[in-house]
């Protein structure tokens, strides 16, 4: 399957822009600990829908010793959990309604892994809206890695209530 193209120039915005940190990321989003994925966000268009947010991948972070082990890979399972917060982050941005919502996940389709995400360094997440309703949402994203795109998906969420 032929990749699609970029949704969003990365290289167009100030990547060290912080527009929301770990704090603002709380306040909306459920998962804490090790299962915080974002790091922080530094682009948003609500006109375009887009949202740029990025995940910092250390050495030392939980998954690194075992997966795989000499070789640090940073999980496809994860990027797609990455994305998803991302996703639920800018949803509730757009439905302040259901800001205290509980989201699920809804699933995730056309999912391709195109690079590998070693530590040291930052992945940044772009996702744009495809469909937002009341209670569901669907948003293409991608995630990249010293400038190449290693991952995309369409990811799906769902109020659960």
């Amino acid at each position: 399957m032929a990749a699609t193209p970029d949704i969003f120039d990365i290289s167009s915005i100030d990547l060290d822009a912080r527009i929301a940190g770990p704090d603002e990321l709380k306040a909306l989003l459920a998962q804490r600990g090790t299962f915080e994925m974002l790091d922080g966000i530094v682009h948003r268009d609500t006109e375009a829908g887009i949202i740029v947010g990025f995940k910092d991948i250390r050495a030392d972070d939980w998954w690194a010793p075992d997966h795989i082990p000499e070789r640090a890979l940073f999980p496809g399972v994860l990027m797609i959990e990455a994305a998803a917060q991302l996703c639920s982050y800018d949803y509730k941005l757009h439905q302040p309604e259901n800001a205290t919502k509980f989201l699920g996940f809804g699933g995730a389709n056309g999912t391709r892994f195109r690079g590998t995400v070693e530590p040291e360094g930052r992945m940044y997440f772009v996702s744009k809206v495809n469909r937002i309703r009341r209670s569901l949402f669907s948003y293409f994203s991608q995630g990249f890695y010293n400038g190449k795109r290693v991952f995309e998906s369409e990811i799906l969420g769902v109020i659960l209530e």
